[in-house]
């Protein structure tokens, strides 16, 4: 059912329905030459520069241009490096320009873009499709890692990961939510109202207070719902409650928007992901609270800053030469 509104006489259409939401076309994209998808890189991440390379390894901006191939050389250090280097898609095996297309096509995903999808997209190997999706959103949620949140913070918590097949035979069957199987994790959020969404993975709601202590700012005001495991937080702040048993909002608090961060982690994993195992958690969950915070802005803007982000992240520890480690 789409959503809508009555302002005075007109019928106010959601934004995601709207042309101000369309900005990036993936036919224009996919029609760029490598030489354009170069030169398109190059001008994101040297756009301090207006596209001229500067040395990854010395920041000097002195270099020498190969005409055969796209690479430089720094005159200082004779560092040789390319327009990826030293970024999360350094030593890049694909055409630059499936790069772009990848990153195009992860943002237009509404509610995330499966890598079994993404290799039929690029056709690619299913591998390579993972580990690049992957690096996007390690990418694209690494600059709020480090931040904190102020103001009124909605904080709330939720358990994602690990399927427990239903027994066969009625007199078997247990309560699913209860049975522990070593992936099901728990994701709490620390949501500023009218800004950025923070989100951690822990095996238990409660180990989450020493992190909100510290990335929470003191005189913030704290929204949360009846759970036992936000009691201690009126100590540091002031803490409004809100008993979901009896209401979902009250005029005094709510956590609704931490429930909708949730709800699109849930729905990606029901319908994109399927089954997200714990360790690989963290990353899913930060991709929603990117999308989450962007989710008003358009989808060629998405795509800028995602390309940014790719070029400006260093080389992932995690995913670099992932499945050269025999990662299953």
């Amino acid at each position: 059912m789409t959503s809508t509104k009555i302002v005075g006489d007109q019928v106010a259409q959601h934004f995601l329905l709207s042309s101000a939401a369309r900005s990036l076309s993936l036919a224009k994209v996919a029609r760029m030459s490598d030489e354009e998808a170069h030169d398109a890189f190059r001008l994101i991440r040297w756009s301090e520069t207006q596209g001229a390379p500067v040395c990854p390894k010395c920041d000097c901006s002195a270099v020498y241009t190969y005409q055969t191939r796209k690479l430089y050389k720094c005159k200082a250090c004779a560092h040789q490096f390319s327009v990826t280097s030293g970024a999360i898609f350094a030593s890049r095996k694909l055409p630059i320009r499936d790069y772009l297309l990848a990153i195009a096509i992860f943002v237009n995903g509404a509610k995330g873009h499966s890598a079994l999808q993404l290799s039929r997209d690029l056709d690619c190997q299913y591998k390579s499709a993972y580990v690049m999706a992957h690096k996007i959103r390690e990418a694209i949620g690494a600059p709020v890692e480090s931040g904190t949140v102020a103001g009124e913070v909605e904080i709330d918590g939720a358990y994602f990961g690990g399927y427990v097949k239903p027994a066969n035979e009625k007199e078997n069957r247990r309560d699913r939510r209860k049975t522990p199987n070593g992936k099901r994790r728990v994701v709490v959020t620390m949501r500023e109202r009218d800004g950025i969404t923070l989100r951690y993975v822990f095996d238990a709601e409660h180990q989450a207070v020493p992190t909100i202590a510290a990335k929470v700012q003191p005189g913030s005001t704290i929204y949360a719902d009846e759970a036992s495991s936000w009691d201690v937080l009126r100590a540091r702040f002031l803490t409004k409650r809100i008993n979901h048993q009896e209401a979902y909002s009250t005029p005094e608090a709510c956590t609704n928007m931490a429930e909708s961060f949730f709800s699109r982690i849930r729905r990606a994993e029901i319908g994109i992901h399927h089954h997200i195992a714990g360790p690989y958690l963290s990353a899913y969950s930060r991709e929603m609270a990117w999308r989450e915070d962007n989710r008003r802005i358009s989808n060629g803007e998405q795509y800028l800053m995602a390309t940014e982000a790719a070029l400006k992240h260093p080389v992932s520890r995690q995913w670099k030469g992932y499945w050269q480690r025999s990662v299953a």
